[in-house]
This record gives C-alpha cells, sequence and structure tokens, in this order.
C-alpha cells in the first residue's frame, strides 16, 4: 500500500478557500502515486488559530467535506482529510473524516484528547466519546488526532477493534518535536502497528510547528521522515508486515491489564 502524507504549511494571511482549493490540489496530484493520502489537523486554519475556531466551524457535509470528497474522488485514493472545527447542536468539535476512492465518507471521528489543559481547545471544544477504524484493503486503521498520541489506552482501544494501522493528523509544536517522535515510535513499539503521523509545518498563531511527518513501522523502525518545510512524504506499507510482526513477538498475546470490550464505529 502506497501512502502520502501532506504536510500542509498554513498561511494565516490565505483565505481558508484558497487553502481549500490548494489542498484538494495537492491530493490530486497524489493520482497514480497514492493508495492512501493523510493531511494535518486543523489545516483550513490552523491548530493554534482558537479565535478562527466558531467563525470557520461547519457542519459535517460543509466545505471541507464537499473539497476533500471530489478530491478523493478524483485522484482515485482513500483520503484521511486531516480535520477541521464540526459545528453540531450547538458545540464545536474538532473533526476528522475518511473518505474513499469514490467520494464517499467511511466515517468521521471526533478528537477525544482536547489539548489546551483551561484554555484553547479544552475549553471551547466537546469532546468525542467513540474509537473509530476503518476497513482499507489489506490494512485496518485506527484513527486518532494530534493530542490523542499521548494516552496509550486510546491505541489500544483500537488494536482491541481491529487496527493494524493508526492515523494520527497533528498540529504539534516545534517545541515538543522530540515528544512527537518518541511517542510514534512508542505507539507502533507497543501495538506491533504502523503509525502514519502527519504534522503541519509552519507557525500557526505565533506557534511554530514541529513538521517532522513521520511514517514509523509496526517494529519501531522509521520508514520515512519529512523535515521541517518538506510537503509531501510518500512510503509504501506491507500490511503482511503487522501479522508477521505479532506472529514472530506475540507481546500482544501476553496482555493481562486493561482489556475490556471496545467500542466501535
Amino acid at each position: 500500500m502506497r501512502a502520502s502524507l501532506i504536510q500542509i504549511a498554513v498561511d494565516p494571511d490565505e483565505p481558508v478557500d484558497s487553502r481549500r482549493a490548494r489542498v484538494a490540489r495537492l491530493v490530486r496530484e497524489e493520482s497514480g502515486r497514492a493508495d492512501l493520502v493523510v493531511l494535518p489537523e486543523l489545516w483550513p486554519m490552523g491548530a493554534f488559530a482558537y479565535e478562527l475556531f466558531a467563525a470557520e466551524s461547519e457542519p459535517l457535509n460543509g466545505p471541507t467535506h464537499r473539497a476533500m470528497a471530489a478530491a478523493a474522488r478524483d485522484a482515485g485514493v482513500w483520503l484521511h482529510a486531516g480535520s477541521f472545527v464540526e459545528a453540531e447542536g450547538g458545540a464545536l468539535y474538532n473533526t476528522s473524516l475518511v473518505l474513499s476512492p469514490d467520494g464517499e465518507l467511511i466515517a468521521s471521528y471526533r478528537k477525544i484528547h482536547r489539548f489546551g489543559f483551561d484554555k484553547g481547545e479544552a475549553v471551547m471544544m466537546a469532546a468525542g466519546e467513540d474509537l473509530v477504524t476503518v476497513d482499507l484493503p489489506h490494512l485496518t486503521l485506527g484513527v486518532g488526532t494530534c493530542y490523542d498520541l499521548r494516552f496509550p489506552e486510546l491505541f489500544r482501544g483500537l488494536v482491541d477493534a481491529g487496527a493494524q494501522a493508526f492515523v494520527v493528523p497533528a498540529g504539534w509544536p516545534a517545541r515538543r518535536r522530540a515528544h512527537w517522535t518518541l511517542l510514534a515510535q512508542a505507539r507502533a513499539v507497543e501495538n506491533q502497528a504502523y503509525v502514519l503521523a502527519c504534522g503541519t509545518a509552519g507557525t500557526h498563531a505565533g506557534v511554530e510547528q514541529a513538521g517532522h511527518s513521520i511514517v514509523v513501522d509496526p517494529w519501531g523502525e522509521v520508514l520515512a521522515e519529512a523535515g521541517p518545510d518538506e510537503e509531501t512524504l510518500r512510503v509504501v506499507l506491507d500490511p503482511a508486515k503487522v501479522t508477521a510482526t505479532r506472529e514472530q513477538f506475540p507481546a500482544l498475546k501476553d496482555r493481562v491489564l486493561g482489556i475490556a470490550a471496545p467500542r466501535r464505529v
């Protein structure tokens, strides 16, 4: 399976409509190059542009969904469309979309762990509740977003739901880039799964972004890593490697604590 991670740099002076069009072009450029394309977190306005969250929020089937569905269909790729600010029932959510090569919405995920402690996303957005996995041909994806990466129990739940790879879009600060790399490798090693972690580049509302999107294999080896300003990271995944790793080193079978029936949507 060929995967492309597109590391969007958010220009605060670029109108959101123009950015959607630019990102759609980048997705279309992966036609024939990728089976799966991944975008980063909150790329329509920037993960730290809190003042824009309410103003740029949209329903699930809003302009971001429509633009990305068309791009996925035109490119003929599975598309994890990063995330956007979803407005529903008077609440805001940090919501990800997974679209099929026909442009069909296969799954949506509302970020469970909101960053900011007592400010920003943590107080402005509601928390999601459901774990989400998506069955692609030959590979099952588990979906998380940015700050979720710090919570291993979420990824254990995704493994229990059948995940063989994790897709993690993010707007991760440059000052904590070492954590980004370390946690991506840890989630891969402890769950014997691929990790595709797609971050943003540039600066969001004065916060320098880490970039350095990374793909880690089930043994924890880094298959590919982007630089801070590199736009597209391409890598080839071998779904059979997940099964082989779990058979060769069956650590997951020795789990004793924290095993529960997963919720799956």
